[in-house]
C-alpha cells in the first residue's frame, strides 16, 4: 500500500526538517564553547592533579599559586590567557613544561593537568572528558563573565627613558641579532643536540660571538629573541631618537609606526611559533619577520632613486628619511 502523494511530501519534508535539526544540533555542539560549560570531568582533573604534584608543583605551587613558574590560577592567569583558546594552553604545558625538563609529558597527561587547572579556577566539570583534539580544543575559550578587570593605572607617573642610542645601535644590538636568531631556524634544529663550532677556543678564553650560547637550550634561545623583537620594536618609536647620520627618526611618520608594529607583531607570532617546539612553524613564520625587516628598508633605507647609489650598505647619507 502506498502513500499518497501528498501524504509523502510532507513525511519526506518531516525527515528533511528533522535531519536538519538534528545536523544544526550536531554542529553547534562542535562550535565554540568555555571552559565555564564543563569540558572536563572531575576524574580527568584527579589524574592531572597526581601528575600536577609530580611534575609541576616545584615550579608553580602546591595550590597553583606560583613559586619560581607564574600562578595557574585567579584573576592575573585568567587574563594572561583570555584572547587565547584552551589549544594554547595545552600545547603550552605539553611542549615546554617542565621548564626543567620540557617535552617529556605526553599528550594525555597535558590535558589532565589543563582539566585540574580548569577544576582549580572553580570551572565546573562536565560528563565527558577533555580530549586530545587540536580542533575542538581551538574551540573552547574563556568565558567573558569570569575575565579579570583592568588593574588602575598607579598612581605616580612612570618615568621617562630618553634614547640612549641611535638607531642603528639599537638595530644591531638587539633587532638584527634577534631576527637572525629565528632566521636560523630554517637551516637549524633548535632541538639538535648542541656543538661547539671549530675555533670557539680563542686567546684569552672568550669568545664574543658564542659566548652565554651554552646556558639556554636551543628553543630557548628563540624564546627570548622572538620575546626580544616583539619587545624592543618598539624603542624604534622612542620620541627624540636619531637616526646613525644624525637626522631624527620619523617617529609620527604613519609609515614608519605601521612598519614598526608590523615588525612587532612579527615578533609575536615568531614567540607562539617557537612556543610549538616545531622547526616547520618558526621557519614559516621567519618569513613574517623577513617581510616585516623588508617593508621598512625598502621605504626609509634602499628606496630605488635616491642618490650615491641607494643599495650600498654604506651609504648612510639619506636613512631614515623617505
Amino acid at each position: 500500500m502506498s502513500l499518497p502523494v501528498n501524504r509523502s511530501v510532507a513525511v519526506v519534508t518531516l525527515f528533511a526538517c528533522a535531519l536538519a535539526g538534528l545536523l544544526s544540533l550536531t554542529l553547534q555542539a562542535r562550535q565554540s564553547q568555555t571552559v565555564a560549560q564543563g569540558v572536563y570531568t572531575g576524574e580527568q582533573a584527579n589524574r592531572g592533579q597526581a601528575t600536577y604534584k609530580d611534575r609541576c608543583a616545584s615550579c608553580h605551587g602546591e595550590t597553583l599559586e606560583g613559586r619560581i613558574g607564574p600562578a595557574l590560577a585567579g584573576e592575573d592567569f585568567i587574563a594572561n590567557w583570555d584572547k587565547q583558546t584552551l589549544s594554547e594552553l595545552v600545547d603550552k604545558i605539553r611542549n615546554t613544561m617542565p621548564q626543567d625538563n620540557p617535552g617529556k609529558l605526553t599528550g594525555q597527561q597535558a590535558i589532565d593537568i589543563t582539566a585540574y587547572i580548569l577544576q582549580s579556577g572553580k570551572f565546573p566539570a562536565g560528563r565527558a572528558e577533555l580530549r586530545a583534539d587540536e580542533a575542538m580544543l581551538k574551540q573552547i575559550t574563556w568565558p567573558a563573565a569570569n575575565l579579570a578587570q583592568p588593574k588602575p593605572a598607579p598612581a605616580t607617573q612612570a618615568p621617562s627613558f630618553p634614547p640612549a642610542g641611535n638607531l642603528a645601535q639599537v638595530m644591531r644590538g638587539i633587532l638584527f641579532p634577534s631576527s637572525n636568531i629565528i632566521f636560523t631556524v630554517q637551516t637549524h634544529d633548535p632541538a639538535a643536540p648542541k656543538t661547539t663550532p671549530a675555533g670557539a677556543a680563542v686567546e684569552g678564553g672568550f669568545n664574543w660571538v658564542i659566548w652565554g650560547g651554552d646556558l639556554y637550550s636551543g628553543w630557548e634561545l628563540v624564546d627570548y629573541a622572538a620575546v626580544a623583537l616583539a619587545e624592543s620594536a618598539p624603542l624604534m618609536l622612542t620620541p627624540g631618537r636619531r637616526c646613525e647620520n644624525g637626522k631624527p627618526v620619523p617617529v609620527q611618520d604613519a609609515d614608519w609606526v605601521k612598519f614598526t608594529v608590523g615588525l612587532a607583531e612579527a615578533g609575536k607570532a615568531a614567540y607562539k611559533a617557537s612556543q610549538s617546539r616545531n622547526q616547520d612553524a618558526v621557519s614559516e613564520i621567519s618569513n613574517q619577520v623577513a617581510d616585516a625587516c623588508l617593508n621598512c628598508h625598502q621605504v626609509y633605507r634602499d628606496r630605488p632613486g635616491r642618490a650615491l647609489n641607494p643599495l650600498d650598505p654604506s651609504n648612510k647619507a639619506t636613512r631614515c628619511t623617505k
